[in-house]
């Protein structure tokens, strides 16, 4: 096909962007039915405190949100605290850059992350994004589509088995109390709408991860994808508009990786206005406000972790 070509550029393109964003990041160092919230005369059955504790990447660190109050975590922590009247105790284990592996490595050497882990009420998680990356690395230079196709396929399933080692660590230390897991997303899509298989890519992780995570409940998955990805672009009108104008000013002719780089270094303006203008690939602020919003809703409707 035509399209082959140009669509191994882009990825090739892609990562090598992504990878100038990492590399930045390390040397500067839905369908949800709310509860109602609790009233004080069901006070004396649930809980006055809980521990909440986050594990993962960049995500769960923070980073890219100006106010430096750790992401997600930071504004979870408020939320729940004034919509439950209760004290949040706040854990959290998320570092820039590590894949499914290198945060079990760094569960499987720290005890205090077990110990924290198993007086957890509450366990949330951020993972999959750079085990992603990292396969896009090895695809880029790839000759066709179906090569592509083919070791993404093979790449999905050593990151099922790593997952599946990660969060049967994470059940080894706390078997009951309940696991949000974000979905991963693609940052670079109002960038390049017209890419399908960046998207498609991202879709598939995140279908891999909602079905593993499904075999250590109580567990649910909060899916942030199309919320990220798509950003203000929220209606089918507006993405189609937006894939077409892409489309034609990133022809297979004019797109470089100059042009690339430059679009994903310009900190005066981002088309996303929930990702950061620092490095166009983590949320900002507001993304994590909108985030922990997603997380809330779930949390809501599966709120046994509020039990005594």
């Amino acid at each position: 096909m035509k399209k082959r070509g140009w669509i191994v550029s882009i990825l090739v393109i892609l990562v090598l962007a992504i990878g100038g964003i990492a590399y930045m990041q390390i040397t500067k160092h839905d369908s949800n039915t709310p509860v109602t919230q609790q009233t004080k005369a069901d006070s004396k059955q649930t809980k006055s405190s809980i521990n909440l504790v986050a594990l993962g990447d960049s995500l769960t660190q923070g980073v890219g949100d100006q106010s430096k109050n750790g992401g997600y975590v930071g504004i979870i922590k408020d939320k729940l605290a004034s919509t439950y009247d209760i004290k949040v105790h706040t854990s959290n284990y998320g570092v820039s850059g590590d894949r499914s592996d290198q945060i079990l490595t760094r569960l499987d050497k720290s005890t205090k992350f077990q110990n924290n882990l198993k007086s957890a009420d509450v366990i949330v998680m951020t993972v999959g994004g750079n085990d992603l990356l990292q396969l896009l690395q090895k695809v880029a230079f790839a000759s066709s589509t179906s090569e592509i196709t083919s070791s993404l396929n093979s790449g999905s399933k050593t990151y099922d088995k790593k997952l599946n080692q990660l969060l049967t660590q994470v059940r080894k230390y706390n078997t009951d109390a309940p696991i949000f897991l974000f979905s991963i997303y693609n940052p670079f899509y109002v960038y390049f709408a017209h890419v399908d298989s960046l998207t498609d890519s991202v879709h598939e992780w995140n279908d891999t991860s909602k079905e593993t995570l499904s075999k250590y409940g109580p567990a649910y998955f909060v899916d942030v994808d199309n919320l990220m990805s798509h950003g203000q672009y929220t209606t089918k009108a507006e993405q189609a508009k937006l894939a077409k104008e892409d489309a034609a000013t990133n022809s297979q002719n004019k797109l470089t990786q100059k042009v690339t780089s430059k679009i994903m270094s310009e900190s005066d303006k981002n088309l996303n206005k929930y990702i950061s203008t620092d490095d166009n690939f983590h949320p900002n602020h507001l993304g994590y406000e909108k985030m922990s919003d997603k997380l809330l809703s779930v949390m809501k409707t599966n709120n046994s972790w509020l039990n005594k």
